[in-house]
């Protein structure tokens, strides 16, 4: 299947249905992933939008991103590829659903904090014009490693 139509479908707002689904793409991505009772929290958050990228065919979902707005912010808390379906620009289609959900709902800047090592999630933060605005030292757990903060400012 051309991978251009594979993935023509829409973003859409996650399900409860699909917090497995979430799950397992978390512990594919990250080395402290967010679990099933945490992520079931978010259908119901007033603050927090998870953004789905499903693979179609029924074989689940591709790519996802957490974003919360509270007071005027935006903040990214997550977004995961599956690994199989990289450099494709799936997270650059979730990033979009993001900027313009931020958009439409007032926001004035969207922030983040990204692994040092991550140079791959870097370098898509900054084609979105991200800038690194500071860092947090030893901020992550397995391995230690710095955060870098990124800001993304008058959306």
């Amino acid at each position: 299947m051309d991978e251009k139509k594979r993935y023509n479908s829409a973003i859409r707002r996650m399900e409860m249905s699909d917090i497995r689904d979430v799950a397992e793409l978390e512990r594919l991505c990250f080395s402290s992933p967010w679990s099933e009772k945490l992520l079931a929290e978010l259908p119901k958050s007033r603050l927090d939008t998870c953004f789905l990228l499903d693979q179609g065919e029924g074989k689940g979902t591709a790519a996802y991103g957490i974003l919360r707005i509270l007071a005027g912010e935006g903040e990214i808390q997550r977004i995961g590829v599956l690994p199989s379906e990289r450099k494709k620009g799936l997270g650059s289609k979730v990033m979009e659903a993001m900027t313009e959900y931020a958009r439409e709902m007032g926001a004035e800047c969207i922030l983040l904090e990204v692994r040092e090592s991550n140079t791959a999630a870097r370098k898509l933060y900054k084609s979105w014009g991200f800038e690194e605005e500071g860092r947090r030292k030893n901020y992550y757990d397995n391995p230690s490693e710095d955060a870098v903060l990124m800001g993304l400012r008058c959306i």
